[in-house]
């Protein structure tokens, strides 16, 4: 096989979430654990910390990887979607899965896959774990894939487990309450396996506190111990003073991943760190401010506020549920632009209209459509957005949306593209 062969049967064979939607999500982990039996246990042979939440978790995973690194671990980090290349979703210290292990695992377990019949993410779940362990990782940091106690990552015992910013997404699949979707991101505390909860959320509180005494789990509400206020932010880095019970903790902490939910993100991501450190991992604070201050560099992570190009200034973001789009349109505020361009694409199984009723009726709309299956046709897109007082042109690519952006926007002007994962895929610069 070759790379590409691999990528088509995978494709091909097994149902895919990124492509078509919650028909691919399986409501057990049946799968998940058939598969790791049959290839000897791997999610056991490594360290790990999980990750969950509904915002932030993957930068939270990304500079919590970044600290590990530059700590001195060997460390894993498995993430999904991937934007450009599959080999993205499973990396470490920062390198991507080599091509020919994934041709590899694939040709030996070819029968396997056939007679279980995962999901495409269960199968990359197994392919993670397996390569961490054959690797022989010090630790992986795993982020959730959709909520977590379902989730086929959720057969890990770590030595932390995060849990971020809870927001409505996936309702369909996860509850229509903060407090249901909070249970099932709840899934992933474990027996006596202290659990972080990054912001304390009234809706969320409750559910953390019943799981955590179910488990006999320690629990940590992140802001309870460290506050952060940020004193310098531009588009390539923010700083911090950060303090801990009230005593400045870390004067000017600078950190590389620019979004304003950074500071939401960044307790959670210092008292994961604090408690391994409590555990004997050698975290120091040079490595630490090391780690923050370079962690896009350091792990290859891409589309989180990311600036693009100067002149216009064009910037993109995977943001797309309500909280996501909400932080979005609040930092292009705060840049006081003269004009913004938005190419904007959504996908077809989430109710797009509360999305939508939070964008600004003063920009101009490049409305899009990304290349997969489960994207909202645009046609659609630009009607309901109509409906609500934006305005914009309809394109059927995401390239050709941008390529009108770019002919239009002045050079003192900005232009944003988001509103899917799958949009931000496809620009060519990222």
């Amino acid at each position: 096989m070759t790379y590409q062969d691999c990528l088509d049967y995978l494709y091909q064979q097994l149902p895919m979430y990124q492509r078509i939607g919650n028909a691919a999500f399986k409501k057990s982990l049946d799968n998940i654990i058939a598969l790791c039996e049959a290839l000897g246990q791997p999610q056991h042979q490594f360290k790990t910390i999980h990750v969950a939440g509904t915002n932030g978790k993957g930068s939270s995973s990304h500079m919590l990887a970044a600290v590990l690194q530059q700590s001195g671990y060997k460390t894993g980090l498995y993430t999904s979607p991937h934007l450009k290349s599959f080999t993205e979703r499973v990396k470490i210290n920062g390198q991507e899965l080599p091509q020919g292990y994934l041709i590899d695992f694939v040709e030996q377990n070819k029968n396997l896959f056939e007679s279980i019949k995962p999901s495409f993410f269960e199968m990359t779940v197994a392919l993670a774990f397996k390569y961490f362990a054959d690797e022989q990782v010090d630790i992986a940091v795993i982020e959730v894939g959709l909520g977590g106690r379902l989730d086929s990552t959720n057969i890990i015992t770590p030595e932390v487990s995060l849990i971020t910013n809870i927001g409505y997404d996936h309702q369909a699949l996860l509850g229509d309450t903060i407090a249901a979707i909070a249970a099932e991101k709840a899934g992933i505390i474990k027996p006596k396996v202290p659990a972080v909860i990054s912001t304390k959320q009234p809706e969320a509180e409750e559910v953390f506190i019943g799981k955590a005494k179910e488990e006999a789990a320690p629990l940590y509400f992140a802001t309870d111990t460290f506050k952060v206020e940020l004193t310098e932010g531009n588009l390539n880095r923010q700083v911090f003073q950060v303090y801990s019970n009230n005593n400045l903790y870390l004067s000017n902490l600078e950190i590389d991943l620019t979004g304003i939910y950074q500071k939401y993100n960044l307790p959670g991501v210092l008292k994961t760190l604090a408690l391994l450190q409590e555990k004997g991992y050698a975290v120091t604070e040079e490595t630490l401010r090391s780690g923050l201050a370079h962690a896009k560099e350091l792990t290859g992570l891409k589309g989180r506020w990311q600036k693009l190009n100067d002149t216009p200034l064009t910037l993109c973001d995977t943001g797309h549920n309500e909280d996501g789009i909400k932080q979005i349109v609040a930092q292009l505020a705060a840049l006081q632009p003269k004009h913004v361009h938005m190419v904007f694409g959504a996908v077809n199984d989430k109710d797009i209209t509360k999305v939508l009723q939070l964008l600004p009726q003063n920009y101009t709309y490049y409305f899009c459509q990304a290349a997969i299956p489960r994207a909202l046709p645009v046609e659609d897109l630009a009607a309901k957005a109509q409906s609500i007082g934006l305005h914009g042109n309809v394109y059927t690519t995401v390239a050709d949306a941008i390529k009108a952006a770019k002919a239009n926007a002045a050079t003192d002007e900005v232009i944003f593209i988001g509103g899917s994962t799958f949009v931000v895929a496809e620009i060519e610069e990222l």
